[in-house]
């Protein structure tokens, strides 16, 4: 059984390296030509992938097999008001030599669709702007040529019940292009959806889960997290990844949402040994404020207070 640990966001320890650098669109609109406003938009994407591929290098150096690369990766990418960003064609050798590094280097690479992405919204806007988005992510996959991406998206909001919120979800998934949920993996969140009901929607849809461990602290409907585990990570059977999990510390209590600068290590052992006993593989995503600083000091205490784990490497530990 191995299970790895990966990490999100900014390099904080490589020089503050960071690939979500934006363009807002007020900037955007005071670029004196299209040209300008073309050209603003082009440099700030390229310096993007550039960091990534920074970012992924120092990923790899570190032993770090996976990494979740931001959404905010190219400016205004899927601004209604900017049409004639043709990054897909601009970027295409930028995008390959992305692609080809993450490949010839086996990295587990996904990325997370933020909040306005609402698939049970009552909204047709909110809708057609939510396909626009999943598109754009499963381009990016499709344009680093990389078959095994996945988005992570939360199953929505309860508008008028959790009942109506889930029929439309059926409905609105059903109806999106398999190219995409062939993408989709589905994660409970701390606000509405619990992962109790998370992995009943994702058994009904045959979507893989991923656990949020933190969330599910902060909102589980009285629910214990330990039984359901292992139906968790069955929904991943099939699939050419193992299961994933995302684990992060509250700032203060126990039920605070916001994430916390560092990792508990106390309480990722905890998680941890719940899992042993299943002996299935699986990869744990960690988020914190301080990212690669907070992974690498949360790695730190784990071997201090169970020296008798093994490690494959640096950030795979082997039972």
């Amino acid at each position: 059984m191995q299970i790895r640990l990966g990490y999100v966001a900014t390099a904080l320890k490589s020089a503050k390296i960071t690939s979500a650098s934006t363009v807002t669109f007020s900037t955007y609109t005071k670029q004196s030509t299209d040209r300008d406003k073309l050209e603003k938009l082009q440099k700030v994407a390229v310096s993007n992938v550039n960091d990534l591929h920074k970012i992924l290098e120092y990923t790899v150096k570190n032993d770090v097999h996976f990494y979740r690369i931001t959404s905010a990766l190219i400016p205004l990418a899927v601004h209604p008001e900017v049409t004639n960003w043709e990054f897909r064609r601009i970027l295409k050798m930028d995008f390959e030599w992305l692609g080809n590094y993450i490949n010839n280097n086996n990295l587990r690479v996904d990325m997370h669709p933020d909040e306005s992405n609402v698939i049970n919204s009552s909204k047709e806007e909110v809708i057609k702007s939510t396909i626009k988005s999943l598109q754009f992510h499963a381009n990016i996959f499709k344009d680093i040529s990389y078959p095994l991406g996945k988005m992570v998206l939360h199953i929505g909001g309860k508008e008028g019940g959790k009942l109506a919120a889930t029929e439309r979800f059926f409905k609105n998934f059903n109806n999106l292009p398999k190219e995409i949920t062939d993408m989709l993996i589905f994660e409970n969140d701390d606000k509405s959806f619990t992962t109790k009901e998370v992995l009943s929607i994702c058994q009904e849809i045959k979507a893989p889960m991923v656990l949020d461990v933190h969330h599910h602290n902060c909102n589980n409907g009285g629910d214990d997290l330990e039984p359901m585990i292992k139906d968790i990570f069955e929904t991943w059977e099939g699939q050419s990844l193992p299961p994933k999990v995302h684990f992060s510390s509250p700032k203060t209590g126990e039920k605070d949402k916001k994430h916390a600068d560092n990792l508990d290590a106390a309480s990722f052992i905890e998680f941890i040994e719940k899992c042993i006993p299943l002996g299935i593989d699986f990869d744990v995503l960690l988020e914190a404020k301080l990212a690669d600083v907070a992974f690498f000091q949360l790695l730190e205490d784990v071997k201090v207070f169970k020296p008798e784990w093994t490690w494959l490497d640096k950030t795979t530990i082997e039972f």
